[in-house]
């Protein structure tokens, strides 16, 4: 009622994906606090920036949201590398895309 769209953020998928792709073996709040304002950076990029992908909010819920009572979308980020590893990895178009797909790149851990 009070919002147009959340994205749900779960503190556990963060430090599982903190110490499984970015090989920190006691993420703090920090790390955490890094990875998600990086991913809200990234959803609402193109809410800040001029452009041919430019869109409102409103534009953005009809998108993302197929039906209006549904207002909780779960958000996934790929691919989230450790600056050593993002040296040495060339990953492509099909394996980004698969990757955003496992529930391993999922924002909140569901079933």
């Amino acid at each position: 009622e009070h919002t147009d769209v959340t994205f749900m953020v779960d503190n556990e998928s963060l430090y599982d994906i903190c110490r499984r792709n970015l090989d920190i073996e006691r993420p703090t709040y920090t790390n955490l606090n890094r990875l998600t304002a990086q991913i809200i950076s990234s959803l609402t990029a193109s809410l800040r920036f001029d452009g041919a992908l430019n869109v409102d909010l409103t534009e953005f819920q009809t998108n993302l949201v197929p039906y209006p009572r549904i207002h909780l979308a779960i958000a996934s980020f790929a691919p989230i590398i450790s600056a050593e590893k993002a040296y040495h990895e060339q990953l492509s178009v099909a394996e980004i895309t698969n990757a955003v797909f496992e529930p391993a790149s999922m924002l909140v851990k569901v079933d």
